[in-house]
């Protein structure tokens, strides 16, 4: 991207290629939307791409996750229902469960691969990009000028320095972990965040051997202290967890009489006692950066801060304050969900075509997550310690066992916990935290009300079929209705008297 006044020739005397309406970098979720929308408008538009041309979601994240937990569940239930009277032992072919989350995955990837196909080979270029001094983008032998340019770089596994040397090919990470042949004999997850539980829990179901570290005492980052307890509570029922470890050092070594060489973690657990951990694989699962550092964004004008995010950002838009630069998806590190991912590349690629009234930019979404677990984990809308750093909100907070749950415990999954934070002034829901079953749905639903403005009220007039989990969603908003009847309390004094 370069001024009127510059040359076609940069300093380093590369001429320029080619000079196009609009370059995308990245060919994800966020890419991919930037691309069909900025085409419509535009027909000199080119998109760049380094490695695969589908999706994170559907290669190495939600799809190839999801599919490996269902193998789980089946595991789980086969193995867990004695209760029920039911005396059964599952049969793991390992080869098999990787196989078909693989085959299953290519069905997905297959349409992503289909649309890219019917692009014109002319506007997709397979390479790395480099954006040089000038604002040119360098790829392969081709130097691009573009008058605005979408960034859609993605994200990829963070690794602490120095364990990929250290552990060699013991180091799985969300990115190949799914390339086994077959099921380890043992792991360490090293990560208690969304990805670390699935894949730790999933694995321990398939008959691994799993040891999940975290260096605090909390999984999935809940902050509320109470739905964070029940969440360890409950997961620490079938899964090994060194929580409030500090890891020391990885590596590999020869195994006990000379049998092949096992991956170490040689860490000090809760109590400060040094320890160490063997096993097969090392699976890392400490979060994803964005692919934004050597992009060369710098060149553009844009300023990225102590940990890659760029700066003036329109969390609308994508756009970089007045720049012809947008930057969305999992590169701008704002919130790496696909949906928004979805969202921003197609405002995006409207927006570089000056189609304003076509970008259907929607208002900032209702902060939601989920973690697949089991129980699932959801977080929805503002959180405790937002809510409790503002003086002005006076919040009650709604609470409902599971444990004890009518449909939960017929299913034998009565473990959880759900609290509901409400306002009195308002009669409106400000946020959730909840561990338990069919928390993927009570979350939706949460999150619908806290969009739509619906008070407590109109929540509680809708009907609740019984007998269902969902009732138990009933159950904590008429405790947040009773509680905004009674004087604004602490909350200590509020969970004493609950």
């Amino acid at each position: 991207m370069k001024n009127q006044s510059d040359t076609a020739v940069d300093s380093t005397n590369h001429q320029v290629t080619r000079k196009v309406s609009v370059a995308i970098i990245g060919a994800g979720t966020a890419g991919q939307n930037a691309f069909r929308q900025a085409s419509k408008i535009k027909d000199d538009v080119v998109i760049i791409n380094e490695g695969f041309w589908t999706t994170t979601c559907v290669t190495v994240g939600c799809m190839p996750s999801k599919l490996l937990i269902a193998a789980a569940d089946r595991a789980h239930d086969a193995n867990h229902s004695a209760e029920f009277g039911i005396h059964a032992t599952a049969q793991i072919d390992g080869k098999r469960v990787m196989e078909r989350v693989r085959d299953e995955r290519s069905h997905f990837e297959s349409y992503l691969e289909e649309q890219v196909d019917s692009w014109p080979d002319h506007k997709k270029i397979a390479g790395h990009a480099h954006i040089n001094k000038q604002g040119l983008i360098e790829v392969n032998d081709e130097v691009i000028e573009a008058e605005k340019i979408i960034v859609a770089t993605g994200s990829s596994p963070f690794i602490p320095e120095g364990w990929a040397d250290k552990l060699g090919d013991t180091l799985l990470t969300s990115d190949t972990v799914f390339e086994l042949p077959d099921l380890p004999k043992s792991m360490a997850v090293v990560g208690a965040g969304a990805i670390g539980l699935e894949l730790a829990q999933a694995f321990n179901r398939l008959g691994v051997d799993v040891t999940l570290f975290n260096r605090v005492k909390k999984v999935a980052g809940l902050k509320d202290p109470d739905i964070s307890n029940k969440a360890i509570d409950c997961l620490s029922r079938e899964l090994t967890m060194h929580l409030g470890s500090k890891i020391n050092n990885v590596g590999v070594q020869t195994a006990e009489g000379n049998k092949g060489s096992l991956a170490f973690i040689d860490y000090e657990d809760s109590a400060g006692e040094t320890q160490q951990w063997q096993g097969e694989y090392v699976l890392v699962a400490t979060g994803r950066r964005n692919n934004i550092d050597e992009l060369g964004v710098e060149n553009l004008g844009v300023v990225l801060d102590e940990k890659n995010r760029p700066k003036d950002l329109s969390k609308k838009t994508g756009q970089i304050g007045d720049l012809n630069v947008f930057i969305v998806g999992d590169a701008n590190a704002n919130i790496p969900l696909l949906h928004v991912a979805s969202d921003e590349g197609f405002s995006a690629g409207n927006m570089v075509c000056d189609n304003k009234d076509a970008a259907y930019i929607r208002p900032p979404a209702v902060p939601f997550s989920i973690v697949f677990c089991s129980p699932q984990i959801v977080n929805v809308g503002m959180s405790l310690p937002e809510i409790q750093q503002d003086p002005e909100l006076e919040y009650v907070i709604g609470r409902v066992s599971f444990d004890n749950q009518g449909r939960s415990r017929v299913m034998g999954v009565n473990c959880g916990l759900l609290h509901i934070y409400g306002c009195k002034k308002t009669d409106k829901i400000l946020g959730a935290s909840m561990v338990g079953p069919d928390a993927e749905y009570i979350g939706h639903i949460l999150a619908m009300a806290i969009t739509n403005d619906l008070s407590i009220k109109a929540m509680l007039d809708t009907p609740f079929y019984h007998p269902t989990i969902l009732e138990g969603l009933r159950t904590a908003l008429r405790d947040v209705q009773y509680k905004m009847e009674i004087p604004f309390q602490s909350q200590d004094t509020q969970k004493d008297n609950s």
